[in-house]
């Protein structure tokens, strides 16, 4: 199968990470497809940026009509309705991916993202889901989403003491990391504290899978009927 996981954002680096991580995720019979907008924002931080990504999201999802699932690659699941709508194949983003999966082996997470400006569009997310009482908090590390391209030391210290504070103070069992540009963090992460850390990549494209191997596809009776 081949799954088109795409970053609304216009950073090729962030990109590439995104793609390392699924392709590490998928099966060897899946080819992963990863691409970017080419207009729009160079990083998605808060209601403005989901809007005007929008877009470019979906001329980037018209030039790959030939795939048979999309992962978007932004943990605020931006434009994912929209892309439903457009397609027929299934359509995940990777906040709802990772909800859906910690809350299948945890009785309570946390969520661990970046700016805190971002809290209330993911806080409104997990709501939609019906998700909300199975968070205990989401985090915000005040990490803007490019410093994350930059390997610092202290960047990754600051995920480690919000962890550690949600451990601590949130009685949370399981971590999801809010932003596809932690996906790299996510085994050092759990093996260091010793429960599960859920990067939203990998949770998007697993599930992909398995919503390709059901032969199923977007309901187009109703919400995402483009009629």
């Amino acid at each position: 199968m081949k799954i088109l996981v795409i970053n609304p954002n216009t950073t090729t680096s962030m990109t590439d990470k995104i793609a390392a991580a699924a392709r590490d995720i998928a099966r060897p019979d899946t080819e992963i497809i990863a691409a970017n907008s080419q207009e729009g924002p160079a990083s998605i931080q808060g209601f403005l940026d989901v809007a005007t990504c929008i877009p470019g999201l979906l001329a980037e999802v018209s030039r790959h009509p030939d795939v048979d699932a999309i992962v978007i690659a932004c943990f605020d699941d931006t434009g994912v309705d929209a892309v439903r709508t457009l397609v027929r194949v299934p359509v995940l983003g990777i906040g709802e991916a990772a909800y859906h999966m910690a809350s299948m082996i945890a009785n309570k997470f946390s969520v661990i993202t970046t700016l805190a400006r971002s809290i209330p569009g993911l806080e409104s997310n997990l709501t939609r889901y019906g998700l909300d009482r199975k968070c205990a908090r989401v985090r915000a590390t005040d990490i803007p989403v490019l410093k994350l391209e930059e390997g610092d030391p202290a960047t990754l210290y600051k995920i480690r003491s919000e962890i550690r504070e949600s451990i601590e103070h949130d009685n949370t069992e399981a971590i999801v990391l809010g932003c596809a540009g932690m996906a790299d963090l996510m085994a050092q992460l759990s093996e260091e504290f010793g429960l599960p850390v859920i990067d939203g990549v990998s949770a998007g494209v697993t599930l992909a899978e398995a919503l390709v191997n059901n032969r199923l596809a977007t309901s187009k009776i109703g919400a995402y009927s483009a009629d």
